[in-house]
């Protein structure tokens, strides 16, 4: 049963990181609700197509004593590197939603990743979006950028009988989360150099143990071929798009989301990593003040049920050897919380990134009692419904839960430049 869990869960990830894809090659510059705009603006000539390769040398933090050494190979695990393959569009310095977004560009990428241990760690393959723009002109042709990444790694060698001090990977599929700032120098009409420094992080989302996840420093350079960028691109453009005009409002978003998690208890001396793993289901409702284009405010209503909340190591038949369950559960009340938090949004077209701070006004004690942190990326799918995909923290360290699910935005307002209505 957990091997079907563990397989579904790689199709809802890679289905999802489909419709990503999907939805990012069939958009186009778009009408507002506001201004008419022009013909030429929602023409397909206004999105510059871009093949990028990257190759990104990395120093890994040594998190854990596998790392440190403690290894089949007794060597320090400091270095890595990866080659990185990229399709983007970018919006032309004309076009309304350029202005507004600072140059954004936005696609999916192939990533090889290479380790010193490949025998105890692999050598996985990530599929991964993207998106970035401009921080700051510092010349005509230089500009400090920046860009995330997210997606999915595949073929890591996880824990296991023939493979039992790699305490850092726990399954072989992972996600995959990368930032960075880099500066980009227009070499000429087509071609661009980037060079910058990253965070990357890997790890299951507490869907398997371990989950100590691998952590780097990386180092890009690489060179972007922009297909269809034309020489006066590299010049101030003498005309601009109009900027339809931005009215605040208050939007309201509806996130349903599921996943499966893993637990571990405390007994009275260690903690015991449970064999099985446990049902999560919620719901998140978002009033959120859009102050602009860019960003958003506001709260959310989140209601959450943790088959794994609460709790408690058998103690005496563990010990006995009576039963082969570990734990007890308890009523559903005390696997069920109601909880408020503090939202912020970053708004981009096509990807809103979104944090919050939360704590549970109703529940039963327990696991609940913590302060929880919400890290988010909504990907749209039409103009109001999007994807949704989260995690949960405790206290700012303790891993909660993935939060896989869908959404719906209620009195959306906000003009759309980037896309067809």
């Amino acid at each position: 049963m957990n091997k079907n869990k563990l397989r579904t869960g790689i199709k809802i990830g890679s289905l999802g990181l489909l419709l990503f894809f999907s939805t990012i090659c069939s958009a186009q510059e778009t009408t507002s609700e506001q201004t008419e705009l022009t013909n030429s603006q929602n023409s397909s000539s206004n999105i510059i197509s871009r093949i990028s390769v990257d190759i990104r040398p990395s120093y890994i933090f040594p998190t854990n004593d596998f790392l440190k050494g403690h290894n089949q190979s007794g060597e320090h695990l400091n270095n890595s590197s990866s080659g990185h393959l990229r399709y983007s569009f970018q919006f032309k310095p004309n076009t309304s939603v350029d202005q507004i977004y600072n140059s954004p560009y936005q696609g999916i990428g192939l990533a090889r990743y290479s380790f010193k241990n490949r025998e105890e760690i692999g050598s996985p393959v990530a599929l991964y979006v993207f998106q970035g723009a401009r921080i700051a002109r510092l010349h005509p042709k230089l500009s400090l950028n920046y860009e995330w990444n997210f997606g999915l790694s595949f073929g890591w060698e996880p824990y296991g009988e023939d493979n039992g001090f790699n305490v850092i990977i726990g399954s072989k599929t992972n996600a995959y989360l990368h930032t960075n700032l880099y500066l980009n120098w227009m070499l000429n009409n087509q071609v661009d150099l980037t060079a910058g420094v990253g965070l990357s992080h890997f790890s299951n989302g507490n869907t398997n143990f371990p989950n100590a996840g691998l952590n780097t420093l990386d180092f890009r350079i690489g060179l972007v071929y922009n297909i269809n960028r034309e020489e006066k691109t590299l010049t101030r453009p003498l005309y601009c798009h109009p900027i339809p005009e931005f009215k605040r409002h208050i939007s309201y978003d509806l996130v349903l989301f599921g996943s499966w998690r893993r637990k571990g208890i405390i007994t009275e001396d260690s903690q015991v990593a449970l064999d099985d793993k446990f049902t999560v289901l919620g719901f998140n409702f978002n009033p959120m003040y859009n102050m602009g284009y860019k960003f958003r405010v506001g709260a959310s209503l989140d209601g959450v049920y943790d088959e794994s909340a609460n709790i408690r190591h058998n103690n005496e038949e563990y010990y006995s050897g009576a039963s082969d369950k570990e734990y007890i559960k308890p009523s559903l009340s005390a696997q069920l919380a109601l909880g408020v938090s503090g939202r912020v949004e970053y708004v981009m077209p096509y990807f809103t990134v979104g944090v919050g701070v939360g704590v549970n006004a109703l529940h039963r004690g327990g696991d609940f009692k913590a302060i929880y942190q919400i890290l988010a990326l909504k990907a749209e799918i039409t103009r109001n419904s999007f994807l949704h995909i989260g995690y949960s923290l405790n206290d700012f360290h303790n891993p909660n839960y993935l939060m896989l699910g869908i959404g719906y935005r209620f009195n959306n307002k906000a003009p759309c430049t980037h896309r067809k209505r």
